[in-house]
């Protein structure tokens, strides 16, 4: 597992009780009209698995077609992302960490939520889950497993641990068959659980 770095956190509140907090502000909101709740999931659902995760997925399709970019982002993955406009507050610091056959890359914040938000959007519910910030450290092949996402014995998974000072990005493998691609089409193929670690690419014909 890969833990080489201090892990710092600037929050003053548990993520739980700030999620109540938001849910009693949701529900007073509602209450007096001034919040449509099937609107605000809508929204939510937008930027949580479409607009958000789609910034992430052009990093890994630029990375995929461009060799000289993959090597620019796995050294210096702040730089990288901000030349296609990605950057600001939640992803001031990125680390990109490549998966590859021998390798599986996993990330989580163990003691919060710290996500990347300019290349993820927010951040998926059970990403902010006790159970998965605890277990993916102590179990990971066995978490992923529940994901549907087997990885053999002879695979090494490392799992990172975001912080408030540096976040992860994982680059997916390359899904077979898609030599020739446009980055167009390249980015329909990532998923955001594929950036996350508890995913993988579509294959062609999958999406």
């Amino acid at each position: 597992m890969a833990h080489d770095h201090e892990h710092h956190h600037d929050h003053t509140e548990p993520s739980e009780e700030i999620a109540l907090r938001v849910k009693a502000l949701e529900s007073l909101l509602t209450e007096k009209g001034l919040v449509d709740p099937a609107a605000l999931d809508e929204l939510i659902d937008t930027y949580e698995h479409r607009i958000g995760p789609r910034n992430g997925a052009l990093v890994v399709a630029k990375a995929w077609s461009d060799p000289d970019y993959k090597a620019r982002l796995l050294a210096h993955g702040t730089e990288a992302i901000a030349e296609l406009g990605f950057s600001g507050v939640q992803g001031e610091d990125m680390m990109v960490v490549e998966n590859t056959p021998e390798v599986h890359n996993v990330t989580v914040c163990t003691l919060c939520s710290c996500y990347p938000w300019p290349t993820l959007g927010l951040p998926p519910a059970w990403y902010k889950s006790a159970p998965y910030r605890s277990r993916i450290v102590i179990e990971p092949r066995s978490v992923l497993a529940e994901f549907g996402l087997n990885i053999g014995e002879d695979r090494e998974i490392r799992v990172w641990d975001s912080s408030a000072e540096l976040r992860y990005l994982v680059l997916p493998e390359r899904p077979t068959g898609t030599e020739g691609w446009s980055e167009e089409q390249l980015v329909a193929l990532v998923t955001r659980d594929a950036m996350i670690g508890t995913g993988v690419a579509f294959q062609p014909g999958d999406n």
